[in-house]
């Protein structure tokens, strides 16, 4: 029997994932950029369990216990008598290796552009990228919270409960870089803030492991990786060196825990994690477009989505690489073929699909252990 399988419009709210004026109105619609408090209704219930033994997981207390081992202090462990030069951190413009991504053959607002605007614009997005990794910080405490409340085994409630502390941790880093040496910030991005919603939303446990732990945590090592690679700023590799260790853990948490859990379900609970797993990489791709930079500098935002959207795959690396850890991840819990590919034909529609075969988290996790102890030497 074939699968019953929701539209385009059912899942994203359009008919075309690459509809741009639908992208561009969806950021529009953020209505509390100003507000302290956003609330979300968490339909979750919280669970108990009598069974207290440890150890019946084994892969999980063995995360457990070398998170344990890994806390690092964010006040202390680094050097923030570091002085930065926010031009200077990072930026794929002023690297040889990557081009600006929306380079192409058509006119552009950004066509009479220099070198000054361009310098301006690198610490604008960088400003901006590191609100959306303070943002979703906050996202993954209190999905990683409700995961502790709500996952049935006890070896994953006390794994979860020191990634509230990681994810504390990670709050306080990135807002304290953002405070005292880039003094300044941006909104959270309100396809970030759509997906946040939708994971905190849901009332099954294992959809927010899928879209924090995979999704999420998957895109944000990805880029932390991408970013510590380039930056020169000896502050900032170190912050994500730190960071980078916790959240390797995360993501194999993650892919431990469902792994043991979609081995027990039908195709059509299958398919609405495939679904799922779509809809979050579409949101994170949408937000990628950045409008909010083009809008502080003063750029017409239509064309600058409509160029970036139409570039091919080897002109956009930022986006790109970070759907590395994304898809093998999604290919190692069985997502990308199950049923009849669903997931797969839509990773090939967003054209991510050429990552399935890199190395998943699960098998990366043993080389950041490594780098941590060579780095504590």
């Amino acid at each position: 029997m074939a699968l019953a399988t929701r539209t385009d419009e059912e899942i994203l709210g359009r008919s075309d994932v690459n509809d741009i004026d639908t992208i561009i109105d969806i950021s529009r619609t953020n209505s509390d950029v100003t507000s302290v408090i956003h609330a979300v209704q968490d339909n979750s219930d919280a669970l108990f369990t009598w069974d207290y033994a440890k150890g019946a997981r084994p892969q999980l207390e063995r995360l457990y216990e070398k998170a344990k081992t890994s806390q690092w202090n964010a006040q202390t462990d680094l050097d923030w008598s570091i002085e930065v030069d926010p031009y200077e951190v990072f930026s794929v413009f002023t690297e040889s290796d990557f081009s600006p991504e929306f380079e192409n053959d058509r006119s552009l607002p950004t066509d009479s552009w220099g070198d000054a605007e361009w310098r301006e614009f690198s610490f604008e997005s960088l400003k901006w990228r590191m609100s959306q990794f303070l943002h979703g910080e906050q996202g993954a405490l209190l999905c990683t919270a409700k995961i502790v409340e709500t996952v049935p085994w006890i070896d994953a409630k006390y794994y979860a409960a020191t990634q509230v502390v990681d994810e504390a941790r990670h709050v306080e880093v990135f807002g304290k870089y953002i405070d005292t040496k880039l003094g300044d910030s941006y909104p959270i991005n309100v396809h970030l803030k759509m997906l946040l919603d939708d994971i905190i939303n849901d009332s099954r446990w294992d959809m927010t492991y899928l879209g924090m732990q995979i999704m999420v945590e998957g895109l944000a090592l990805a880029a932390f990786g991408f970013m510590r690679q380039l930056t020169p700023e000896p502050l900032l590799k170190e912050l994500l060196r730190y960071v980078m260790a916790d959240e390797a853990r995360h993501v194999a948490f993650g892919v431990l825990s469902l792994q043991e859990f979609y081995r027990e379900l039908t195709a059509a609970e299958l398919r609405e994690r495939q679904e799922f797993a779509f809809e979050a990489a579409v949101r994170m791709r949408d937000r990628f477009v950045s409008q909010e930079v083009w809008e502080r500098m003063g750029v017409p935002v239509r064309p600058m989505v409509e160029n970036f959207l139409s570039l091919p795959a080897e002109q956009k690396p930022f986006q790109n690489i970070l759907f590395s850890k994304i898809v093998p991840n999604c290919k190692k819990l069985g997502l990308l073929d199950a049923g009849d590919g669903w997931l797969r034909r839509r990773f090939e529609d967003i054209h991510v699909i050429e990552y399935e075969d890199w190395a998943d988290t699960g098998e990366e996790y043993e080389d950041f252990q490594i780098e941590e102890e060579v780095a504590a030497v």
